[in-house]
């Protein structure tokens, strides 16, 4: 009997995660996979073009939520996701990272009965005023199937009394992304488009809430970046959040008198790809560039006061600097300096996690799953 499984996918960080997701299950015979896509990232640039580059199929629905305040978004998503769930009946709902989309498909099928699985499990920052880090906590306590990127997921999941049987190392599904496509990515024309040289500029992305939203803070980053733009260009593709920041503050204004720091909109996965892999350096609040750094061996500055994914300042190139102007500046400069920094690539972090995934999925007997109606 095939067994059918419902991936879902909201944000840009997710489209990363599912691609490889659904190439591993069209590779099964004995697993039916569709996508759901709940339009919490909308832009082409953070949404549509990645479906196209990474060749991810058609979603059969997209809920369309849009943005809104994490209470309305989240309400939305469980609101709309609920009918699909009901019309497809899929025997395991599976759910990746940590935003809205993440926790809400999750209570939906939690609530309707339907196995649940979480990809990226385990992974926490403690610190509870991050919404990811509660979206993170709550999918993990309703989930079936808790599929772990690094062993600090393993371990915090059984600390917090997560039967071992439901827990799975597996491996990083956003880096199988990134080694199926990072030929491609070598390729691409946007250093010249940009007139940049490899190794002559630094990257930069900013949009966490704690960021962007609380302009002294903001404003206590920029005098870092004020700082570094005169030594380096930076290159800044800047996320909705953030340009609404700026837009809405005089922020803006003191970054349009910053040359070396070059405001651009966001750009496509391979583009960005592409930036990272030639940059000096990288500074960034994302998680996902933490991983991505640490496994293209790129030294990267995290602009937060700590980290869910441990690993990548244990055994890769990333810096935890928080958000004090001189420190950020010291850390700069030390990280951009002619010695190369060592690194190691985590265990399983190889392009193959999906597959490792979708061999754990497809063992899953329909038997465990129960609509209840």
């Amino acid at each position: 009997m095939t067994l059918s499984a419902m991936c879902v996918a909201g944000a840009r960080p997710n489209f990363l995660k599912i691609g490889p997701l659904m190439d591993a299950f069209a590779r099964l015979s004995s697993v039916s996979a569709s996508l759901v896509h709940t339009g919490q990232h909308y832009d082409r640039n953070m949404s549509e073009s990645f479906f196209d580059e990474l060749g991810i199929p058609d979603p059969v629905v997209n809920l369309g939520v849009g943005s809104g305040t994490h209470a309305a978004q989240t309400a939305a998503i469980i609101e709309r996701f609920e009918p699909v769930v009901l019309k497809y009946r899929p025997d395991v709902v599976i759910v990746v990272g940590d935003v809205n989309s993440t926790i809400a498909c999750g209570m939906v099928a939690a609530k309707l009965g339907i196995r649940l699985a979480h990809v990226e499990a385990g992974l926490r920052s403690f610190d509870r005023t991050m919404p990811e880090e509660i979206n993170r906590v709550l999918t993990d306590a309703i989930a079936d199937l808790l599929f772990c990127s690094e062993q600090s997921g393993v371990d915090n999941l059984k600390t917090e009394g997560v039967s071992a049987e439901k827990i799975h190392l597996v491996g990083n599904v956003m880096i199988d992304s990134l080694v199926r496509h990072r030929d491609k990515a070598e390729k691409s024309t946007v250093l010249n488009r940009l007139d940049l040289k490899a190794g002559g500029y630094a990257v930069l992305t900013l949009h966490r809430p704690s960021n962007v939203d609380e302009l002294g803070v903001f404003g206590g980053v920029l005098d870092a970046l004020d700082v570094i733009q005169r030594e380096i260009p930076i290159v800044f593709p800047v996320h909705p959040r953030t340009r609404a920041s700026m837009e809405s503050s005089s922020l803006g204004e003191r970054i349009a008198k910053m040359p070396g720091l070059r405001v651009i909109d966001p750009v496509g996965y391979l583009d960005f790809m592409r930036l990272m892999m030639s940059a000096r350096a990288v500074l960034t609040d994302s998680g996902g560039v933490q991983e991505e750094t640490t496994f293209l061996g790129i030294p990267c500055l995290t602009l937060r006061e700590n980290t869910e994914r441990p690993v990548t300042v244990e055994m890769g190139t990333n810096t935890i600097v928080g958000r004090n102007p001189d420190k950020i500046v010291a850390a700069f400069r030390k990280i951009s300096g002619d010695e190369k920094l060592e690194s190691k690539i985590p265990p399983l972090w190889d392009g193959h996690a999906a597959e490792r995934i979708a061999s754990i999925v497809a063992a899953c007997r329909t038997s465990s799953s129960k609509l209840l109606l």
